[in-house]
């Protein structure tokens, strides 16, 4: 059974555009490198044959997981949500309590983690210690190097 996983619309567009272009660009691609290694003779010694055919059965196996991802996912309603405890999709500003710093993520799937701009994956350490909480509470997160206390100041759409 598949893990369902929570989009927006945005991102569960891209995952469709990325499954779209594997299949009908990058599938013909290695298929016509096999077909010229395979023209070039004897295929127990050519290296280009044994390459196209390694790079076929990589793309395929990513195909296959992108489709699974893609069937599984289900886009959220943004506005349906709760704002008052953090919930995928909601935007939190969060205060470091050992240094004072604070920082802004969205918590997002898997597939459209991006910590550089901001975007936070719910299955990471950090994205489950703050799952469920509310402004002012404080999350104690276990992390590689010990355990991380941040206070919600903020949650938002």
């Amino acid at each position: 059974m598949s893990n369902v996983s929570y989009y927006t619309e945005e991102g569960l567009k891209k995952l469709k555009e990325e499954l779209a272009h594997l299949e009908q660009v990058e599938r013909p691609r290695v298929s016509q490198e096999i077909a010229d290694a395979r023209d070039k003779g004897d295929l127990s010694e050519n290296a280009e044959y044994h390459a196209a055919k390694e790079e076929q059965s990589l793309l395929e196996t990513k195909i296959a997981k992108l489709k699974n991802v893609v069937a599984s996912a289900r886009v959220i309603d943004e506005s349906q949500l709760d704002t008052s405890k953090i919930l995928i999709h909601s935007i939190v500003k969060i205060k470091n309590t050992t240094n004072g710093m604070e920082f802004t993520y969205t918590l997002v799937a898997d597939s459209e983690s991006d910590v550089r701009n901001g975007k936070l994956s719910v299955n990471s350490p950090i994205g489950k210690g703050l799952l469920g909480k509310k402004v002012g509470e404080i999350a104690e997160i276990q992390v590689p190097n010990g355990i991380m206390k941040f206070e919600i100041v903020e949650i938002s759409r």
